[in-house]
């Protein structure tokens, strides 16, 4: 089968206006001054995420990958265009969005339980009734008997995992993931890719995430959409026809090694312009 005919991809822009999307982002731009000049970090960006969809971002270095995921988790407050979650526009973080970083987030003097709980002591919710809560989300990531541990007992995975589960404790509409996995080496990425897919599967979970990694983007995703070198821009977005529910057994199949051949066929097109770009701009400074 060739790749042509296992994947719906699109070219230019993707639609805004689809009217089933829980996230649209229509004609989205961020600039930001540098000593050198306005650099344009995103460049008229579109798409719509469906309710319970699992979309990946991906693309080389520099191509505003964060940039996109602080515009959404209302880190950047400033933008040209519009972003909006059920309708209403991103100007702040939002309820309605969780985020997870790719930093190791977790409180280090809290225990797990105490972890996950957090928001929901925010929320003013009773000792009881959150604890109650947060031990449902740490049952649900795989966590059961650490409930009494710190982050120091617990390996980088493991915290990780707790990191998820204080964030799906606020029960956000949307879980947006930056690069959740980076520092872990591939086999736990591959095993905590499966808890993600299980969550995903039971909470009927739209979830964004933002990577770098071939792999886990097509492990784990309904649709992905690969980036330009900056600007970014979206150069396609590639529907992912792998059968549900999905485990990490699929990375062995023929259709999953299309399906980043292909994805690689793009990324190694824009990584090397970003490398050719860069090197130009290093020999124009060092002649000045």
């Amino acid at each position: 089968m060739s790749v042509a005919s296992m994947a719906t991809t699109h070219t230019a822009k993707t639609s805004a206006q689809d009217s089933a999307g829980l996230l649209v982002l229509d004609d989205l731009s961020k600039r930001f001054p540098t000593p050198e000049g306005t650099v344009v970090a995103v460049d008229h960006v579109s798409l719509s995420v469906k309710q319970g969809e699992f979309f990946s971002v991906i693309g080389p270095s520099g191509c505003g990958k964060s940039t996109l995921f602080n515009v959404i988790g209302g880190l950047i407050s400033e933008y040209e265009g519009n972003v909006t979650v059920a309708g209403e526009r991103i100007t702040g973080p939002h309820p309605s969005v969780g985020m997870v970083f790719q930093e190791e987030s977790t409180f280090p003097w809290r225990t797990v339980i105490e972890n996950v709980s957090f928001p929901l002591e925010i929320e003013g919710m009773p000792k009881a009734k959150r604890y109650e809560k947060a031990r449902h989300f740490i049952h649900m990531v795989g966590l059961d008997g650490f409930e009494n541990r710190y982050p120091s007992e617990l390996s980088g995975g493991m915290r990780q995992r707790v990191s998820l589960a204080r964030t799906l404790a606020s029960e956000p509409k949307i879980l947006l993931m930056d690069e959740p996995f980076a520092a872990l080496d591939e086999q736990t990425r591959l095993l905590l890719g499966d808890k993600v897919l299980q969550i995903q599967e039971e909470l009927k979970q739209t979830t964004m995430l933002i990577t770098h990694n071939i792999t886990e983007a097509v492990q784990l995703s309904d649709r992905i959409m690969v980036m330009t070198y900056r600007p970014g821009k979206v150069k396609r977005v590639v529907d992912i026809n792998l059968p549900r529910p999905r485990t990490s057994e699929i990375v062995g199949s023929d259709a999953f090694g299309h399906y980043v051949a292909q994805i690689w066929t793009d990324l190694r097109e824009e990584a090397s312009r970003g490398l050719t770009e860069d090197e130009g701009r290093r020999v124009t400074r060092a002649t000045r």
